[in-house]
């Protein structure tokens, strides 16, 4: 028993150790029906947050809490492997820590698009369980079927024609019969959501990461030249 607790404690095993036990006391809690699976999302897609993030990653179409189980899970296989292959027969001394911390970024680098699959494959699953599925359906594609003439709207996920979702446009931006569109941001008093064009996403999409890349050259050539990062005037 203390050969395997100090092989669950060394480095980077141990941060997997830590992280599988916190996903554990979550997931009771789940079952004790304490807090929902839906704990971090929100209602929007318009902000910098967990869920967002894991969005443009790819892990759309399920609860994070499912995709950081599951990525969690398969980047610690990866690394018990690595720990059992490799690390635990070099003598590494204090460049295990260097050493691990490559390891770990690989483990994830590795885990993240076999989880996105896995994910995608789960899709169906979740979307027959409506109440397990509302708001982890943001950034998802849907095919408009149907407009109605109060402006809103019927559509399918493009990947189960069975799950519909009802979408409400904005005089600016209402759906068509026959597009593609993005779910952005859920109305829970309506149990709609609202959706942009699928190009309009990903314009979007890309206009913001280039102004993040810009924002980090301004701020790294302020810093160059000894200025305090605000913004230059025009």
């Amino acid at each position: 028993m203390n050969a395997i607790t100090d092989f669950a404690l060394r480095f980077p095993l141990i941060v997997f150790t830590v992280l599988l036990a916190l996903l554990g006391v979550y997931w009771l809690l789940v079952l004790l029906r304490l807090v929902p699976t839906e704990l971090f999302e929100r209602d929007s897609l318009k902000e910098d947050h967990l869920a967002s993030t894991m969005v443009s990653l790819g892990f759309a179409g399920v609860p994070v809490s499912v995709a950081l189980t599951i990525l969690t899970l398969l980047a610690g296989a990866v690394t018990l492997v690595v720990e059992l292959l490799v690390l635990s027969w070099v003598p590494l001394g204090f460049f295990r820590v260097p050493v691990g911390v490559v390891v770990l970024w690989l483990s994830f680098a590795l885990a993240s698009p076999v989880t996105a699959g896995v994910c995608r494959r789960l899709h169906c699953r979740l979307h027959r369980h409506p109440g397990l599925s509302r708001r982890c359906l943001l950034g998802e594609r849907v095919q408009v079927t149907s407009v109605a003439e109060n402006g809103r709207a019927s559509a399918v996920m493009d990947d189960d024609e069975a799950r519909e979702v009802q979408l409400l446009g904005k005089t600016d931006n209402q759906p068509r019969t026959g597009e593609t569109r993005i779910l952005v941001k859920y109305l829970p008093d309506i149990d709609a959501y609202r959706s942009v064009l699928e190009e309009d996403y990903l314009d979007a999409r890309t206009r913001l990461v280039r102004l993040h890349l810009v924002g980090h050259h301004e701020t790294s050539e302020g810093q160059r030249h000894g200025h305090n990062g605000s913004t230059p005037s025009a």
